[in-house]
């Protein structure tokens, strides 16, 4: 072999050297951006797993052009141009995700059987906190994280077209200022003030009004989840309408009815869900923000086996919404166990 050929052949070498030292230097930088990269793309998407998609797309595209990295921007701006755009490009193939009530008005007889599952309807889907809530050293900042990923807001935010949910986001949840918009998204300032009118105003429309944000470790809120949970296991209608707000909701996705007012709620888990104490096992959790229960219900084994997760709404001594997540694939995502032993199936 010529010399010249071991030449190319060191410096083929060197230039793998700082290539993987260029991508290790990324992934050190980058990791500590995932939560919040997931986050954002979640509420673009509504979907753990294509939040998660989009994120590896994300960090694929930065090793790719971390090398045109100049830093007019900081590192993590510009890793959120990058997921923002990939999110939008993903949109372009993908139709809202609702919740029952974004499908029409309440109704049903609850009296009655549920109604058949809606398999190909891309529901919104619950996030599990533990997957977006990075260490904060100021509180009020993981508040704010919370308060931007409930359940209320995510659906509200499935009735903006994409550029209006983006910019909204960016500029209202992230703080952006509307230059660094707009040259996100390659456009003027101009459109982004304008874009950014109109989504304020589309989101008032179709945003419920809810009450006060609780914390999720305030000790009566604590109480009242384990109360709620503790009636559920035992099958207890009435204490868990005690528990209820007059004008509480019940929503059940794939199932596409969805109830509201307490006494219309009590009767439908009377009928259809809670006929004997000692057949379901709830586990505490948190997703977007709020308190959640994950459910199971005994088999024929004796077992108890996922059947979803409850993510509940708390006002200050009621619950006032429940969104069960009928999705058994859910608990997985929630890195919960899969399977609960009988020996543990005595009621609270």
């Amino acid at each position: 072999m010529s010399a010249h050929g071991n030449g190319n052949l060191v410096a083929g070498s060197e230039a793998e050297v700082v290539a993987m030292r260029s991508t290790d230097e990324l992934a050190r930088l980058t990791d500590s951006f995932r939560p919040e990269l997931l986050a954002h793309c979640y509420r673009m998407l509504c979907s753990v797993h294509d939040a998660e998609d989009q994120v590896q797309e994300t960090m694929l595209r930065a090793w790719r052009s971390y090398g045109d990295f100049e830093g007019r921007a900081s590192l993590r701006t510009w890793l959120y141009r990058i997921a923002t755009n990939a999110c939008l490009r993903a949109l372009e193939t993908r139709s809202r995700r609702p919740l029952p009530s974004g499908l029409g008005g309440p109704g049903g007889d609850p009296d009655a059987p549920p109604e058949a599952a809606l398999s190909d309807v891309p529901w919104l889907q619950p996030i599990p906190d533990a997957m977006f809530a990075a260490p904060a050293a100021d509180p009020a900042v993981t508040v704010t994280s919370r308060a931007s990923m409930r359940l209320a807001l995510i659906a509200a935010l499935q009735y903006l077209p994409a550029r209006q949910r983006a910019v909204l986001l960016l500029r209202d949840v992230l703080g952006w200022r509307a230059a660094e918009v707009a040259e996100t998204l390659g456009t003027t300032t101009a459109a982004v003030n304008s874009t950014l009118h109109r989504a304020r105003a589309q989101l008032e429309q179709v945003s419920p009004a809810e009450d006060e944000v609780y914390e999720p470790a305030d000790p009566a809120q604590r109480a009242l989840l384990d109360r709620y949970a503790s009636a559920f296991e035992n099958a207890d209608i009435p204490a868990l309408m005690q528990l209820l707000r007059d004008d509480a909701t019940l929503e059940m996705p794939p199932q596409p009815m969805w109830f509201t007012g307490r006494d219309t709620i009590g009767r439908f888990f009377a009928a259809n869900v809670l006929r004997a104490p000692g057949q379901t096992r709830l586990l505490a959790t948190a997703a977007n923000g709020q308190p959640a229960l994950a459910t199971y219900w005994r088999g024929d084994d004796g077992y108890f086996h996922p059947h979803g997760v409850q993510v509940l709404t708390l006002a200050r001594d009621s619950v006032a919404r429940i969104v069960s997540f009928n999705d058994a694939d859910l608990i997985a995502t929630f890195g919960l166990p899969l399977v609960l032993p009988a020996v543990d199936a005595e009621p609270r």
